[in-house]
């Protein structure tokens, strides 16, 4: 099962304040002698009833971030094909805990060679997932062009197709840490269908992730079954 990185989760700790009524008289009074003379018996005064508590006016609470989700319109398991593209792309790996931030370093990479071959990128950037693991995956950083260059880059960056055929696309919105509840739902919708996916998965950033604030991220999740 492909695991997606998983951000740590702030702990609150929750404080709840109780209430507590006193008596009407801190102390009891002792008793005391009878006067010699008995006088006339004055009605004692009704003790004075607290106050009843008030509830105390409500803060409004602090507004948190919103996690993007995925709408009703976005494809969930939709089965699509998907043609070859060329791209150009650098390999890598990475672990979870810098991930996103190796990915991006990778299509900066890109985006600069591009741009001073003066090529403008075809499509959407997108990762390509080699193998992965508990501790972290190999991939490609690939970036489509409209034809293949005269002359290939060399070195650290390469040029090539990207994978083609049947896939299943799924739309995650929002941070890259907060994907491993998409795989999750990925990998539940297979195994309800009883689908068997390939070892290669392909995430097609749809806002571009090197401009786009990580939390308003738009990724279409493209899983190849047998």
């Amino acid at each position: 099962m492909f695991r997606a990185p998983v951000s740590l989760a702030a702990a609150f700790a929750l404080v709840v304040a109780s209430a507590t009524f006193q008596s009407a008289r801190a102390q009891t009074s002792e008793p005391q002698p009878a006067p010699a003379q008995p006088a006339p018996v004055q009605p004692a005064p009704a003790p004075s009833e607290p106050a009843p508590a008030q509830p105390a006016p409500s803060e409004p609470a602090p507004a948190q971030p919103a996690e993007s989700q995925p709408t009703q319109d976005d494809p969930f398991g939709q089965e699509i094909q998907v043609t070859p593209k060329t791209v150009i792309f650098m390999k890598g790996t990475a672990n979870w805990d810098t991930a996103y931030e190796t990915l991006l370093d990778s299509f900066k990479t890109i985006r600069s060679f591009l741009d001073k071959e003066g090529i403008k990128p075809s499509g959407p950037a997108m990762t390509i997932y080699l193998t992965t693991d508990d501790t972290g995956f190999e991939f490609r950083a690939a970036v489509p062009i409209a034809e293949p260059m005269s002359s290939p880059p060399r070195g650290d960056i390469e040029m090539g197709e990207s994978p083609s055929g049947k896939m299943l696309k799924f739309v995650h919105r929002g941070s890259y840490d907060a994907m491993d509840s998409t795989y999750e739902a990925i990998t539940n919708f297979l195994d309800t269908k009883q689908l068997e996916a390939q070892d290669t998965f392909i995430e097609e950033y749809v806002t571009d992730p090197v401009s786009t604030p990580e939390d308003e991220l738009v990724i279409n999740v493209l899983v190849p079954v047998k």
